[in-house]
């Protein structure tokens, strides 16, 4: 944190931020396809003498440290490559989102960050300006494209300005209303991104690339137009998932189940560990619930009913008290 605190301005209001936690890849969409899942982060935001963070939830002896925490890093750092000294902030945080669980715990902080730093740095960027920013500290768009707009989100980076010289990230999302039903297996230990990252290969074969490209078309196909029967064969991977299975034990135990009990579609979440499985909505939970523990073994520590996630939304108050009226919008 920065030895130097900005005064306290009173009329930068108070602000609330709900972020949803996301899922990216889906099977074939690699750094391409992000869902959200009806999991937050929760924060509110004050100007304050001194950096504080009070959390509750999930993970909040992690979430509650000042220490590297990815939030108040990336409101400090953004600030600073704007020239401006980041003003001191108590946080609340609520947390939801299982951290170092493929979940979008990160895509999550750092546009929590980048929000903060936009609205008490006052720089008044544009939701492309803020999707860029948070997309570039990431290094892939998929999962802050999902965490910003909510739904299934297909994003890119552009390549040329020759397409939009305003953004370096070009983002579709669709899906938000479709009421299909998301179970979420999560394992009994984590894995870093960095080192699932590091488990894939520099090459692939050309049938392999087309595999990925024929599934992935497919399953924009099926969110876009609420087809669930295409997700058994659209959520089928050849680049990433076979290389991570060693390191993501729950992925080759529940693949299988994949058409059965109910079970629509069976994909690691995000880079591992934990797996996504979508599933019929008629169909009772406890047959699932069973088929997906008995597959794991000793591999499974929890199984989380949700649904699509939101999109990023914002509130704005001039004072924290809970009986002021407050304007309520999504990010976009």
């Amino acid at each position: 944190m920065p030895a130097q605190a900005v005064s306290s301005d009173p009329s930068v209001p108070t602000i609330r931020l709900r972020l949803p936690a996301t899922s990216a890849n889906l099977g074939p969409g690699f750094d391409t396809l992000g869902l959200a899942l009806s999991l937050y982060l929760n924060v509110e935001a004050e100007q304050s003498d001194a950096f504080h963070i009070q959390a509750t939830g999930r993970d909040a002896n992690l979430c509650a440290s000042l220490s590297n925490n990815l939030i108040l890093m990336t409101y400090t750092e953004v600030l600073g490559h704007q020239g401006l000294a980041a003003p001191t902030l108590a946080l609340r945080l609520e947390n939801e989102i299982p951290l170092g669980m493929g979940c979008g715990s990160s895509a999550a902080a750092l546009l929590a960050g980048v929000l903060l730093a936009n609205h008490f740095g006052q720089l008044r960027w544009s939701p492309q300006q803020i999707l860029d920013e948070a997309c570039n500290r990431e290094g892939h768009p998929d999962n802050v494209a999902a965490c910003f707009y909510g739904g299934m989100t297909a994003s890119s980076t552009v390549q040329t300005q020759s397409v939009d010289p305003e953004a370096s990230v070009i983002a579709a999302t669709f899906g938000r209303d479709l009421k299909w039903r998301l179970l979420l297996a999560l394992p009994t230990t984590s894995l870093a991104t960095s080192q699932a990252r590091a488990l894939l290969p520099d090459r692939y074969t050309r049938a392999d690339a087309v595999g990925n490209v024929q599934a992935t078309a497919l399953l924009v196909s099926a969110f876009a137009q609420d087809r669930p029967g295409l997700l058994a064969h659209a959520m089928r991977d050849r680049l990433h998932q076979p290389f991570r299975s060693n390191a993501c034990p729950l992925l080759p135990a529940l693949l299988p189940l994949t058409g059965t009990h109910g079970i629509l579609g069976v994909a690691l979440s995000g880079a591992g560990p934990s797996v996504l499985l979508i599933v019929d909505p008629e169909t009772p939970l406890p047959p699932i619930h069973q088929a997906i523990y008995s597959a794991a073994g000793g591999h499974l520590a929890e199984i989380l009913t949700l649904a699509i996630g939101q999109a990023a939304s914002i509130q704005v108050s001039h004072r924290p008290c809970r009986n002021q009226p407050v304007t309520t919008q999504n990010v976009t």
